[in-house]
């Protein structure tokens, strides 16, 4: 059987079978509800209707979450779980990390502590899995925090990615940019969450000032054709999670999703999870979800599948600008 069949018979055991590639998952949000009840005892309900705003998301998180996992025990159960949800849903490429607040938090600011917690859990729960290991940053941090924090992460070449989250609005990029640098020079493939709450002008800011390779999210592209002819020519990535755009009121429906039109432009699109515990999603669901409400056809879905298990850094992870315009180098 193939993929495309798998969807055709919409059987979501099925469609689990076969690789997948989850660019785009929060670890502490992206574990398996089995897995930490098995081990815990403790349930975490999702959420079924649209949210309103990120503040009634984080209420969630601080009821569901909060203090229930605040000890590097608890830490390494969440790591665990993502390794055990993934491995259950047929992924093969995944790309977490943690927050860089939380190597002092968790792992008594030892690197190789924290590198070791990701490593081990995944040879001893999914050793089939490619673990791309990012440095996560909040947007609320101060650059000079963020950057004292980074000395410990420096240097490191486990680390495949980095990624800036959280409030759009709460500073401007354009602060993160010597973050941005030494991310560059330590050969980390840049990305950052860019226009979900956005503009699409947001996006293109963003990429120029921070030498992005792939954008978190990016739907708001799908606003500004010119946007979407600048992804296009610069080959930049997207990694758009559909479930959270719709329950957090960012896309009205699945079946409206811009992901479809931003593919048929021809932007390189792939499908994460984002927060698998808020959102009662994963990548196998969100595929099923998308052939379902007639968004993608299942030929268009096994195109992105297939594109988001290539590994792009050693074609891209390295550009220049010439007027305005970026040059991808062959590393």
């Amino acid at each position: 059987m193939t993929f495309i069949e798998a969807l055709n018979s919409q059987d979501l055991e099925k469609i689990r079978k076969f690789p997948k590639a989850d660019l785009h998952n929060h670890f502490v949000l992206g574990g398996s509800r089995e897995y930490i009840f098995n081990k815990t005892g403790y349930k975490i309900k999702s959420i079924t209707t649209p949210l309103k705003s990120m503040g009634e998301m984080d209420s969630w998180s601080s009821k569901y979450i909060g203090n229930h996992f605040n000890s590097p025990e608890g830490r390494k159960l969440l790591i665990e779980a993502t390794f055990a949800q993934a491995k259950f849903d047929g992924v093969t490429v995944l790309e977490i990390g943690e927050d860089v607040w939380g190597l002092g938090e968790f792992f008594d600011n030892d690197i190789e502590k924290m590198i070791f917690c990701f490593q081990e859990a995944n040879a001893r729960i999914a050793p089939e899995i490619e673990l791309r290991l990012q440095i996560g940053l909040s947007r609320h941090c101060s650059v000079d925090y963020l950057m004292n924090c980074l000395s410990h992460f420096w240097g490191h070449k486990e680390f495949y990615s980095i990624d800036l989250y959280g409030d759009e609005l709460a500073q401007s990029i354009a602060n993160f940019i010597p973050i941005y640098d030494k991310a560059a020079e330590n050969g980390l493939v840049l990305k950052a969450h860019v226009g979900e709450w956005g503009t699409a002008k947001d996006i293109i800011t963003a990429v120029e000032l921070l030498h992005l390779n792939e954008v978190q999210h990016g739907i708001a592209a799908v606003q500004d054709e010119n946007v979407i002819e600048y992804l296009i020519e610069n080959n930049i990535r997207l990694n758009i999670t559909p479930s959270s755009n719709v329950l957090l009121g960012r896309v009205s429906d699945m079946a409206h999703h811009p992901i479809a039109q931003l593919y048929h432009r021809g932007v390189d699109v792939t499908i994460g999870s984002d927060d698998v515990l808020i959102f009662n999603s994963d990548i196998s669901k969100e595929y099923l979800r998308l052939y379902q409400s007639g968004c993608l056809t299942k030929e268009e879905l096994d195109d992105i599948r297939i594109n988001g298990l290539r590994d792009r850094k050693n074609k891209a992870s390295h550009r220049s600008t010439n007027n305005g315009a970026r040059i991808y180098k062959e590393l």
